[in-house]
């Protein structure tokens, strides 16, 4: 009597690996279908317009222009470049205050680093 619970302990250990196992292939191969190996991510495809500003030279008028970004926003990047240096990617502009991530991520085209 042991064995055949011992035997059947392993079969449902075998079920489940097998279920985890066919789980993970199906994951893998739904999120190779939504990102072909030749594609970066979505997520770094951004369009950088033709206009954008660099944050790097910049004064605050320039930087008003911006959406959502007001004179003391502006006032603060220019405050926060003057203090840390350049800005090395466009995304160092959310460790200033007043530049949330929602809003950055309204003005990601807009901006860029040289």
């Amino acid at each position: 009597m042991r064995t055949r619970n011992f035997h059947f302990f392993n079969a449902r250990r075998f079920v489940y690996k097998l279920a985890l196992f066919l789980t993970s292939v199906f994951l893998l191969a739904c999120s190779r279908q939504n990102n072909p190996p030749g594609n970066p991510p979505a997520a770094n495809q951004i369009q950088i317009s033709s206009s954008a500003i660099n944050i790097n030279t910049a004064s605050a008028e320039e930087l008003e222009k911006l959406p959502h970004v007001g004179r003391r926003t502006a006032q603060e990047i220019v405050e926060y470049r003057e203090k840390f240096g350049k800005f090395r990617k466009p995304e160092y502009l959310m460790f200033v205050r007043g530049i949330s991530d929602r809003r950055f991520r309204e003005i990601r085209s807009l901006v860029k680093v040289e």
